[in-house]
């Protein structure tokens, strides 16, 4: 794929700084850039790159100089080169419909505009919708309904009922519907809960490789519109997470919470069962949530407290073995002031 420079500067609403004619094949690294390509600068540090950039173009923010070099300046550039890497570099994907190997069942509804690679497995009465693309080993179990332009990866899982909406991706081996962890007391032993219920997922929605989002024992468990989950993420059963939220890899979310919109949860995140979280909630890595937490707020650690008190806190944390011997040290005399007004 090529386009100029000016058809990329309308691609992001940016503005060009040079020979709007320019032709550019592909997005590089600062760094390994070459003619023909174009890169860009989020980070102002990477900044003094520029000197030995090679790149035939670059993708700046306002008020950032770079003499001599052709330019596209825009608001975001870090999403600028997200969209200009997606126009030149991410291929079509190409409609093949059933292909042979693929296993469909009879009752199912298939999109003439889907494909479906040999090795799937499709239950009775699915429907995928068009533009969908079933990579090898997908295995849909009865009754799932599928969006349109939706992308599962190989070996993903969607168990029975569930239901995907539009343009949601299934990253390989990400499983959507497998059964809630709920056992009732029985004796020395367990009695499993059937989970009855299922998972939806909304538009936009992203599932990471190896994550997890659990059926709900009754009901549904719901992850909402533009949701993204990393890899190895854990969502339980009759969860719902809000719109916009992203959930960082090992993170994990325990039975019937509630997560408002715009949520962002770091690195082995947790959050305990039947709590609500509010909207606009950061939790730095490794966080718990143990209580409700309201909404705007920047938390870390456990307890989850206010992130700059943690960060205190936590800067704190290598001096307690020399505070610790001080304190040692200040009891000790104080002792023996003590003991000194005694006998007096």
């Amino acid at each position: 794929m090529m386009a100029t420079l000016q058809q990329l500067a309308d691609l992001v609403c940016g503005e060009v700084c040079g020979d709007p004619d320019l032709d550019i094949y592909r997005v590089a690294p600062i760094d390994k850039a070459q003619e023909g390509d174009i890169t860009f600068v989020a980070n102002p540090k990477y900044l003094a790159l520029l000197g030995k950039c090679q790149a035939s173009a670059v993708i700046l923010t306002s008020g950032v100089d770079a003499p001599g070099m052709n330019l596209i300046v825009c608001k975001n550039p870090y999403l600028a080169f997200a969209k200009i890497l997606t126009l030149l570099q991410v291929p079509e994907r190409q409609v093949k419909g059933i292909i042979p190997g693929a296993w469909v069942a009879e009752s199912a509804d298939v999109d003439k505009l889907a494909t479906v690679y040999p090795g799937c497995v499709v239950g009775e009465r699915v429907k995928i919708g068009a533009g969908t693309t079933l990579y090898p080993g997908v295995v849909l179990y009865d009754d799932v309904i599928i969006g349109e332009d939706c992308v599962l990866h190989a070996k993903s899982v969607v168990r029975e009922g569930c239901r995907l909406g539009d343009r949601v991706i299934l990253q390989p081996a990400s499983i959507i519907g497998s059964d809630g962890f709920g056992f009732a007391p029985d004796g020395s032993g367990y009695y499993k809960i059937p989970q009855v219920g299922i998972v939806v997922l909304e538009d936009d929605v992203e599932i990471g490789s190896n994550s997890c989002v659990d059926r709900a024992a009754l009901g549904e468990t719901r992850i909402q519109r533009g949701t993204k989950l990393d890899n190895l993420v854990q969502i339980a059963h009759n969860v719902v997470v809000g719109e916009d939220c992203i959930l960082v890899s090992q993170s994990g979310i325990a039975g019937s919470t509630r997560v408002g919109n715009h949520c962002t949860f770091g690195g082995q995140a947790a959050i305990a069962g039947h709590l609500k979280v509010g909207d606009n909630v950061m939790i730095g890595g490794r966080g718990g949530a143990t209580n409700d937490v309201a909404s705007n707020q920047i938390l870390s650690g456990l307890p989850l407290m206010p992130h700059k008190q943690w960060l205190r806190a936590t800067m704190t944390l290598p001096k307690l073995p020399e505070m610790r011997k001080e304190m040692k040290q200040m009891k000790k005399r104080l002792e023996e002031l003590e003991a000194l007004l005694q006998e007096k």
